[in-house]
């Protein structure tokens, strides 16, 4: 028996990427309640990333780095749209964290880059100097430090938006429920997107944990307002779900206060 054991969950991804965390929190014996704080929406037709794409596939850039499972899916949805698979990726390859690594690999692409922690700061920090061209495949409310980090030292970087993040317009009746009656022992959060979503629908009731998949998430969960208990080591859905198993264990010895 785990500390999760009959522990109620809500599990804030995207309704499309829901099911990956909520998966591992069942095999542990927690009750994950789905409550989508975002969408996930693809960038416009013809524009800059069917341009990158195209871009790509004529060895246009040296490198492209992928933040994101997401962008890695939108990519190739795209891709296959414009008649592209794995091997119009014409470049070197570089993946924020082992998700995103696995999501290329499911479509035959294997990275070359992958930074000993999950971060895109971590990512700008190993990655090597140059000169030549390097596309980053974002989301549309991704911050500009890394593409900053890499024009300092010396890359020509072209950023595009491969997908949008849309808040969601309300939590599922069955998670508001849960809330308001205090059934829930844990809220996980995987981006900051997902933090900005639930917020603007929800308040975390205080004596909640609060797990977050890394360091920016976390960040933005503490701006928020929100008491972190929990951050992933490593940044990924197998480490939120220990974290999270490690804050429930500590029980009353959680920190109190944002």
């Amino acid at each position: 028996m785990t500390e999760l054991e009959g522990r109620t969950v809500v599990v804030t991804r995207s309704a499309d990427r829901v099911e990956d965390l909520a998966a591992l929190l069942r095999e542990r014996g927690a009750v994950p309640l789905p409550a989508p704080a975002i969408r996930i929406e693809p960038a416009p037709e013809g524009g800059p990333l069917d341009e990158a794409i195209a871009d790509a596939a004529m060895r246009a850039y040296a490198w492209i780095a992928f933040t994101s499972a997401a962008g890695v899916e939108a990519w190739f949805a795209r891709a296959a749209e414009l008649g592209f698979d794995a091997r119009g990726v014409n470049a070197k390859v570089a993946a924020v964290g082992s998700g995103t690594a696995e999501r290329l690999l499911d479509h035959g692409v294997e990275p070359e880059l992958v930074p000993p922690e999950f971060t895109t700061a971590s990512l700008a920090e190993t990655f090597p100097e140059g000169s030549a061209r390097v596309l980053l495949p974002r989301a549309d409310i991704a911050t500009p430090e890394l593409e900053e980090a890499l024009r300092g030292k010396g890359w020509r970087v072209t950023r595009v938006d491969a997908y949008r993040n849309v808040p969601a317009d309300r939590l599922p009746e069955a998670v508001a429920a849960a809330l308001d009656e205090g059934r829930v022992d844990a809220v996980t959060f995987t981006s900051r997107s997902t933090v900005g979503g639930f917020t603007a629908l929800a308040q975390v009731p205080e004596g909640v944990v609060v797990a977050c998949i890394g360091p920016v998430t976390a960040d933005a969960a503490r701006a928020a307002g929100l008491r972190v208990d929990a951050v992933a080591a490593p940044h990924t859905l197998e480490g939120l779900v220990e974290a999270l198993e490690a804050a429930l264990a500590s029980g009353n010895d959680l920190p109190s206060g944002p």
